[in-house]
């Protein structure tokens, strides 16, 4: 079952939550409808257990949900599209 990012609109952020005071960030620039991804963070201490995946999924699911787009910029984003197809009709 995917997480529910918390949606951080005045910082342009979506933050996930992973384990006791652990959370993942992942940063956008919100344009005409699309959410350009900047910027992905596990903490480091996380790191190597598949976080990245959870945080993903959680955050493109929510995106979904929205009706936007992702436009992705930071490499994990890109690598991650890369790896999932199913997902690729989320790409702007």
């Amino acid at each position: 079952m995917p997480k529910t990012p918390i949606f951080d609109e005045v910082n342009s952020q979506f933050r996930v939550h992973l384990e006791s005071e652990h959370y993942a960030v992942v940063k956008f620039v919100e344009k005409d409808g699309i959410y350009a991804i900047t910027s992905t963070k596990v903490p480091e201490e996380l790191q190597g257990k598949g976080y990245g995946k959870v945080m993903m999924e959680a955050v493109l699911a929510d995106i979904e949900t929205r009706g936007m787009k992702v436009e992705p910029i930071c490499s994990y984003v890109v690598h991650y599209f890369s790896r999932n197809p199913q997902w690729a009709h989320l790409k702007a």
